[in-house]
């Protein structure tokens, strides 16, 4: 006798979507089980490109559906931070979701900045949902000859 087992889509989607979302860093902490509330859930990640000048460097996160106002950029100890909320839309009674595939509520993210970075010249623009950070590049630091005197 052979044993059946029943095709469940539904699981195999969580399934898939979990992976998807391991490979992209969306898990949560402490590895729970994210099944049913995946779209609920309030942890996002907005996505980030770092470019590289000689002069500088730039880092573009896009945050769209997003105000100025509800993003905050530090720098504390050679490390960047970006974080901010995205609130949802209140529900009306006359509209129904279907599918909602953003992600909404707060995130956070980390950057260690390079040695050769200016901490003081961070410049933020918010533009379209845009967020560009440019980081000067300092001047490389002269290595200092100490004389000893042998005695």
């Amino acid at each position: 006798m052979s044993n059946l087992t029943r095709w469940n889509p539904v699981n195999e989607f969580e399934d898939l979507m979990n992976r998807y979302n391991r490979m992209f860093g969306l898990t949560r902490s402490g590895g729970e089980r994210e099944g049913k509330d995946l779209f609920s859930r309030s942890d996002w990640a907005p996505a980030v490109d770092i470019k590289e000048t000689p002069e500088a460097f730039t880092i573009e996160a896009e945050l769209p559906g997003m105000s100025k106002e509800d993003v905050k950029v530090t720098v504390h100890e050679g490390v960047l931070s970006i974080q901010g909320e995205r609130k949802s839309e209140d529900e009306t009674k006359d509209k129904k979701h279907h599918r909602i595939e953003r992600f909404y509520g707060s995130f956070l993210r980390r950057f260690t900045l390079p040695e050769n970075v200016d901490e003081n010249s961070v410049k933020a623009n918010f533009k379209d949902g845009m967020l560009t950070l440019t980081l000067q590049k300092a001047e490389p630091k002269e290595p200092k000859a100490i004389e000893v005197d042998v005695q």
